[in-house]
């Protein structure tokens, strides 16, 4: 398999992403399964038309968007697909996740929709989980994973880390309940969604890297 190679010679993936700190959080991971593994976004490649994400599940998703980056950088692609599914809201927002609160995207204005979505529903009902679908599309094929993380969403925004919902999200694996968005780097890697996602489709990616 030919795969371009970086300035001082490392593998080269991309991800179908502009959001830096999804991007720098699939390095963290990687790093240790392929040493000097160069992490692309969109904002690092020739520009190209990014696909509508209409599908209506994660996984859809996820395969439209590491389809066109393959399709258009020629680099082993991933991209996931990810959000919060609300058990009071029927799995809602799901795959609408990012623009929940409507256009421009914004996290603040989610948030504080998901409240006042929330506001006479009590703690004992505010169950939610994290789900996300990675997919890795290179030339020899694909392959598709899913990651959860189980919580629940309180009613006050806390924490300045991650991004999206973490601020409302106390995840079931933090006895001392912290949001996502409270914990630290290693502390959130180690229990996400994505965190576990990755861990799971990363070796099947260091094998095609190292190919």
């Amino acid at each position: 398999m030919s795969l371009r190679q970086s300035q001082d010679g490392g593998a080269q993936i991309f991800v179908a992403s502009r959001n830096a700190k999804k991007i720098a959080e699939m390095e963290r991971i990687l790093a240790p399964l392929v040493p000097g593994v160069q992490v692309l976004g969109l904002d690092d490649v020739d520009f190209y038309e990014e696909p509508v994400e209409d599908a209506p599940t994660f996984e859809g998703n996820a395969l439209i968007k590491a389809r066109a980056g393959f399709a258009a950088t020629g680099l082993p692609s991933v991209a996931d697909d990810s959000g919060l599914c609300v058990d009071a809201l029927n799995g809602m927002p799901g795959v609408l996740s990012a623009r929940w609160g409507g256009k421009p995207k914004s996290d603040d204005r989610n948030n504080q929709l998901l409240l006042d979505q929330l506001g006479d529903v009590p703690d004992e009902r505010r169950q939610a989980h994290f789900a996300c679908v990675i997919a890795f599309v290179h030339g020899a094929g694909e392959l598709v994973v899913e990651g959860r993380m189980d919580g629940r969403v309180i009613r006050e925004v806390r924490g300045s880390g991650g991004f999206g919902y973490d601020v409302l999200f106390v995840a079931d694996d933090t006895p001392d309940g912290r949001t996502s968005a409270e914990l630290s780097v290693a502390e959130k890697d180690a229990i996400s969604h994505r965190g576990k996602a990755m861990r799971e489709i990363g070796p099947a990616i260091a094998a095609v890297l190292a190919d």
